[in-house]
């Protein structure tokens, strides 16, 4: 279970971080990451749509994905939004292929970010 403070949950925190974040996409999982200047804890929100399966499958896939990025929340940065959206193929994988998926999704979208701001930074 994520601690309150660590959980995105009003509906405009969800969109601020889908449309101006950065975007990465793995086979089961596409992670939003936006950085802002705030020193709260790192925050994370899941969205697992009607496409990955009935309620009992979108649960699981939460409660998977709630557990395996616990421990990554602790390595971003203060301010840091997350937003992780379930594709149809997180219904049928293990812990193991989401953990590995949300890492990567991280990683590539935190690089991203890097990307941008040095871009910003050189102007």
């Amino acid at each position: 279970m994520l601690p309150a403070k660590a959980r995105l949950n009003k509906a405009e925190d969800f969109s601020l971080v889908v449309r101006t974040g950065q975007r990465a996409g793995t086979r089961h999982v596409a992670v939003h990451l936006l950085s802002t200047s705030s020193e709260e804890p790192p925050r994370a929100g899941f969205v697992v749509s009607a496409k990955v399966g009935n309620s009992v499958i979108r649960h699981r896939v939460t409660r998977r994905l709630r557990h395996q990025i616990l421990p990554m929340l602790a390595g971003l940065a203060p301010g840091t939004h997350v937003v992780v959206r379930a594709l149809p193929a997180a219904a049928g994988a293990t812990s193991t292929q989401l953990s590995a998926d949300l890492t990567a999704g991280i990683g590539q979208a935190s690089l991203k970010m890097a990307r941008k701001s040095a871009a910003q930074v050189s102007r």
